[in-house]
């Protein structure tokens, strides 16, 4: 793909997300690109987290265990694939019928999404940290509602409200599942619940 192909995609998910859905799942990636895909989002935004932390002023939330790269890149591999998991899981109970695989590439999209609004935000943090807020808190929610639009076309329910429902079911059951997992680990999580 190319950098104006990547950018036309991106400006397409906002603009008609289910359109955008339907092409990712139709393009059937063969599972290693899949994984060469999630290690190279999970890098990507790792990278970009680090430099936000260098741009912008400390801040306590974070702590000393997030701040290190490796440790961060790890949460967030296990963050996302645990997302990819019960977003497959809860759809099944409500009749969704789409696949890990399925699940996976449009997850791993908007990773790479995220990674390019992280850019934004290092670039606008340093002379304006309310905006890069601003920035911040319209990313979240739009990203809510594409990631809506995304999962009824992959379950293809056919209702944007038991799409909503499953991501919630999925979030709610994987900061559960993650909270105790990193509770026993001794693993302080921070601020990696919403950066996810």
């Amino acid at each position: 793909m190319t950098v104006p192909g990547f950018f036309k995609l991106a400006i397409n998910t906002v603009t008609a997300p289910r359109d955008v859905a339907r092409l990712l799942l139709a393009m059937n990636l063969p599972k290693q690109a899949l994984w060469l895909a999630f290690a190279l989002v999970v890098v990507l935004n790792t990278l970009m987290f680090s430099l936000s932390l260098l741009t912008t002023p400390s801040n306590d939330l974070i702590g000393p265990v997030l701040g290190s790269p490796m440790v961060f890149g790890v949460m967030l591999a296990v963050s996302v694939a645990a997302l990819i998991f019960a977003v497959t899981l809860c759809g099944r109970p409500l009749g969704g019928r789409a696949t890990y695989a399925q699940i996976a590439v449009l997850v791993i999209w908007l990773q790479a999404l995220r990674a390019v609004m992280q850019a934004a935000v290092v670039l606008i943090g340093p002379a304006s940290l309310f905006l890069s807020g601003v920035v911040i808190s319209a990313a979240s929610v739009l990203g809510i509602w594409i990631f809506v639009n995304f999962i009824d076309v992959a379950h293809e329910m056919g209702s944007l409200l038991k799409a909503g429902l499953i991501l919630l079911l999925a979030v709610v059951g994987m900061m559960l599942g993650l909270s105790m997992i990193f509770s026993l680990l001794g693993v302080q999580t921070g601020g990696l619940p919403g950066y996810v």
